[in-house]
Protein backbone atom coordinates (compact mmCIF):
# COMPACT_ATOMS: atom_id res chain seq x y z
CA UNK A 1 0.00 0.00 0.00
CA UNK A 2 1.20 3.75 -0.96
CA UNK A 3 -0.16 6.77 0.52
CA UNK A 4 0.50 9.43 -1.73
CA UNK A 5 -1.40 13.30 -1.68
CA UNK A 6 -4.49 13.66 -3.85
CA UNK A 7 -4.64 14.77 -7.68
CA UNK A 8 -7.06 16.46 -9.43
CA UNK A 9 -6.74 13.23 -11.97
CA UNK A 10 -8.51 10.95 -8.53
CA UNK A 11 -11.46 12.67 -9.07
CA UNK A 12 -13.42 10.07 -10.06
CA UNK A 13 -11.76 7.06 -7.59
CA UNK A 14 -12.40 9.89 -4.94
CA UNK A 15 -15.53 10.00 -5.61
CA UNK A 16 -16.47 6.63 -5.41
CA UNK A 17 -15.06 6.49 -2.03
CA UNK A 18 -17.38 9.40 -0.93
CA UNK A 19 -20.30 7.90 -1.74
CA UNK A 20 -19.47 4.98 -0.16
CA UNK A 21 -18.69 6.75 2.90
CA UNK A 22 -22.04 8.56 2.54
CA UNK A 23 -24.25 5.69 2.40
CA UNK A 24 -22.47 4.00 5.15
CA UNK A 25 -22.74 6.76 7.36
CA UNK A 26 -26.08 7.52 6.79
CA UNK A 27 -26.71 3.39 7.50
CA UNK A 28 -25.52 4.08 10.86
CA UNK A 29 -28.20 5.91 11.93
CA UNK A 30 -31.81 4.25 10.36
CA UNK A 31 -34.14 4.25 7.53
CA UNK A 32 -34.71 7.97 8.32
CA UNK A 33 -30.61 8.94 8.06
CA UNK A 34 -30.03 6.42 5.73
CA UNK A 35 -32.57 7.79 3.09
CA UNK A 36 -31.42 12.01 4.09
CA UNK A 37 -27.58 10.50 3.22
CA UNK A 38 -28.56 8.53 0.17
CA UNK A 39 -30.87 11.34 -0.78
CA UNK A 40 -28.04 13.82 -0.99
CA UNK A 41 -25.84 12.25 -3.76
CA UNK A 42 -27.34 13.54 -6.56
CA UNK A 43 -25.03 14.73 -9.65
CA UNK A 44 -25.10 18.46 -8.70
CA UNK A 45 -23.72 17.36 -4.96
CA UNK A 46 -20.96 15.49 -6.72
CA UNK A 47 -19.82 17.92 -8.60
CA UNK A 48 -20.10 20.48 -6.24
CA UNK A 49 -17.84 18.13 -3.56
CA UNK A 50 -15.34 17.02 -6.19
CA UNK A 51 -15.06 21.19 -7.26
CA UNK A 52 -14.23 21.91 -3.23
CA UNK A 53 -11.49 18.94 -2.77
CA UNK A 54 -10.06 19.87 -5.62
CA UNK A 55 -10.12 23.94 -4.29
CA UNK A 56 -8.68 22.82 -1.16
CA UNK A 57 -6.20 20.73 -2.40
CA UNK A 58 -4.98 23.94 -4.23
CA UNK A 59 -5.33 26.00 -1.42
CA UNK A 60 -3.48 23.03 0.66
CA UNK A 61 -1.46 20.64 -1.30
CA UNK A 62 -1.28 17.53 0.79
CA UNK A 63 -5.22 18.11 2.58
CA UNK A 64 -6.44 15.02 1.07
CA UNK A 65 -4.49 12.05 0.63
CA UNK A 66 -5.40 8.61 -1.03
CA UNK A 67 -4.29 4.96 -0.24
CA UNK A 68 -3.59 2.98 -3.50
CA UNK A 69 -4.26 -0.90 -2.50
CA UNK A 70 -1.77 -3.10 -2.61
CA UNK A 71 -2.96 -6.88 -3.88
CA UNK A 72 -0.51 -8.20 -1.25
CA UNK A 73 -2.09 -6.60 1.46
CA UNK A 74 -4.23 -9.08 3.81
CA UNK A 75 -7.72 -7.77 3.97
CA UNK A 76 -10.17 -8.45 6.18
CA UNK A 77 -13.20 -6.86 8.56
CA UNK A 78 -11.27 -6.51 11.58
CA UNK A 79 -12.78 -4.01 14.14
CA UNK A 80 -10.32 -1.13 13.90
CA UNK A 81 -11.28 0.61 11.11
CA UNK A 82 -13.28 3.84 11.67
CA UNK A 83 -15.84 3.14 9.38
CA UNK A 84 -19.27 1.28 9.86
CA UNK A 85 -20.09 -2.01 9.98
CA UNK A 86 -20.00 -4.11 6.19
CA UNK A 87 -22.25 -0.99 5.44
CA UNK A 88 -25.01 -1.37 2.16
CA UNK A 89 -22.37 -1.34 -0.38
CA UNK A 90 -20.54 -4.60 -1.74
CA UNK A 91 -17.43 -5.13 -3.29
CA UNK A 92 -19.03 -6.32 -6.51
CA UNK A 93 -19.89 -2.58 -7.32
CA UNK A 94 -17.35 -0.89 -9.34
CA UNK A 95 -13.59 -1.13 -8.25
CA UNK A 96 -11.22 1.76 -7.98
CA UNK A 97 -7.69 1.80 -7.65
CA UNK A 98 -7.95 3.08 -3.71
CA UNK A 99 -8.02 1.46 -0.43
CA UNK A 100 -9.27 5.02 1.29
CA UNK A 101 -8.90 8.27 1.69
CA UNK A 102 -8.50 11.00 4.60
CA UNK A 103 -9.24 14.68 4.13
CA UNK A 104 -8.16 17.66 6.10
CA UNK A 105 -9.38 20.98 6.00
CA UNK A 106 -6.80 23.41 4.74
CA UNK A 107 -5.36 25.37 7.86
CA UNK A 108 -7.48 28.59 6.84
CA UNK A 109 -10.58 26.49 8.29
CA UNK A 110 -8.86 26.17 11.15
CA UNK A 111 -10.70 29.03 12.64
CA UNK A 112 -13.80 26.79 12.60
CA UNK A 113 -12.60 25.09 15.56
CA UNK A 114 -9.33 26.52 16.71
CA UNK A 115 -7.85 23.72 15.32
CA UNK A 116 -7.16 21.25 12.48
CA UNK A 117 -10.33 19.17 11.34
CA UNK A 118 -10.38 16.02 10.10
CA UNK A 119 -13.09 16.13 7.54
CA UNK A 120 -13.08 12.47 6.54
CA UNK A 121 -11.52 9.31 6.91
CA UNK A 122 -12.92 6.11 5.14
CA UNK A 123 -11.73 2.37 4.20
CA UNK A 124 -13.40 0.25 1.88
CA UNK A 125 -14.66 -2.62 3.53
CA UNK A 126 -12.15 -4.89 1.83
CA UNK A 127 -9.33 -3.04 3.23
CA UNK A 128 -10.44 -2.84 6.80
CA UNK A 129 -8.73 -4.32 9.46
CA UNK A 130 -5.51 -3.81 8.08
CA UNK A 131 -2.68 -1.11 7.94
CA UNK A 132 -4.77 1.11 5.70
CA UNK A 133 -6.77 3.54 8.13
CA UNK A 134 -3.69 3.64 10.38
CA UNK A 135 -1.38 4.79 7.65
CA UNK A 136 -4.10 7.25 6.70
CA UNK A 137 -4.45 8.58 10.27
CA UNK A 138 -0.89 9.29 10.67
CA UNK A 139 -0.70 10.90 7.31
CA UNK A 140 -3.44 13.19 8.39
CA UNK A 141 -1.54 14.20 11.43
CA UNK A 142 1.43 14.74 9.72
CA UNK A 143 -0.38 17.32 7.74
CA UNK A 144 -2.40 18.32 10.33
CA UNK A 145 0.97 19.15 12.76
CA UNK A 146 2.10 21.28 9.77
CA UNK A 147 -0.59 23.57 9.65
CA UNK A 148 -0.76 26.80 11.24
CA UNK A 149 -3.31 26.54 14.05
CA UNK A 150 -4.66 28.51 17.01
CA UNK A 151 -4.37 25.21 19.35
CA UNK A 152 -1.79 22.42 18.51
CA UNK A 153 -4.93 20.11 18.30
CA UNK A 154 -7.04 18.06 15.51
CA UNK A 155 -10.32 17.50 15.68
CA UNK A 156 -13.33 15.35 14.11
CA UNK A 157 -17.38 14.35 14.47
CA UNK A 158 -17.58 10.71 14.76
CA UNK A 159 -21.03 9.18 15.31
CA UNK A 160 -21.52 8.08 18.55
CA UNK A 161 -23.01 4.85 17.59
CA UNK A 162 -20.24 3.49 15.75
CA UNK A 163 -18.48 1.80 18.05
CA UNK A 164 -15.91 0.53 16.00
CA UNK A 165 -14.81 4.46 14.86
CA UNK A 166 -14.94 5.17 18.35
CA UNK A 167 -12.31 2.24 19.57
CA UNK A 168 -10.39 3.57 17.04
CA UNK A 169 -10.12 6.73 17.25
CA UNK A 170 -9.30 5.99 20.96
CA UNK A 171 -6.80 3.86 19.98
CA UNK A 172 -5.12 6.74 18.42
CA UNK A 173 -4.93 8.84 20.72
CA UNK A 174 -7.85 10.69 20.80
CA UNK A 175 -10.86 11.73 23.74
CA UNK A 176 -13.77 13.19 23.46
CA UNK A 177 -13.86 16.89 23.61
CA UNK A 178 -17.09 18.99 24.39
CA UNK A 179 -20.07 17.48 22.07
CA UNK A 180 -21.89 18.24 18.92
CA UNK A 181 -25.63 19.08 18.67
CA UNK A 182 -27.44 19.76 15.53
CA UNK A 183 -31.35 20.84 14.38
CA UNK A 184 -32.52 20.70 10.80
CA UNK A 185 -33.11 23.82 9.22
CA UNK A 186 -35.90 23.70 7.53
CA UNK A 187 -37.71 23.52 10.71
CA UNK A 188 -38.84 27.38 12.60
CA UNK A 189 -38.45 27.93 16.05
Amino acid sequence: MQVRAYEPADREALWDLKERFERELGALGGEDKSEQYSGKLTDAYRDRYLDWADRCVERDPGCIVVAEADDSSPRTDGDDSPDGDDGPTSEGDAATEFAGYAFVLPDDCALIWDAAVLNELYVRENSRGGAVADALTERALDHARGQDLPLSRIVLDVDGDNDRAQAFYRRHGFSNWGEMVARDLRERS
